[in-house]
């Protein structure tokens, strides 16, 4: 079984309901890391040297490589990535290898072997 890793950055208050919809489009779950900080093509603003832009989270989902492009594509609508400047963005990666998720697999083989 392969794996890609799903990484979305999105605004605090999507967070939430992005990460259900992952599940329930296939992600057997993630890591949240909050508060980070991103700039897109315009420098952040600032006042009297404070930085006004929102936080972000950061989603880590590890899926199984025939459900990503699903997973992938409901992160992007659900956070309205396309829609929003600034909403987020998401992508995914190629993991090599990846030890400590065989309970994961264990789960996952009936559900991509009814996908593929």
């Amino acid at each position: 079984m392969h794996f890609k890793l799903i990484i979305a950055f999105l605004t605090e208050d999507k967070t939430d309901k992005v990460l259900q919809a992952a599940r329930e489009a296939g992600a057997t779950g993630a890591t949240v890391i909050n508060h980070a900080r991103g700039e897109g093509i315009e420098p952040s603003k600032t006042f009297f040297g404070f930085n006004l832009e929102t936080q972000r989270d950061v989603l880590l989902l590890l899926v199984e490589e025939h459900l990503s492009r699903t997973i992938l594509e409901t992160i992007t609508e659900v956070g309205e990535f396309e829609q929003n400047i600034g909403a987020g963005i998401a992508f995914q990666i190629d993991v090599e290898d990846a030890v400590g998720v065989s309970h994961q697999m264990r789960k996952l083989t009936t559900v991509v072997e009814k996908k593929i």
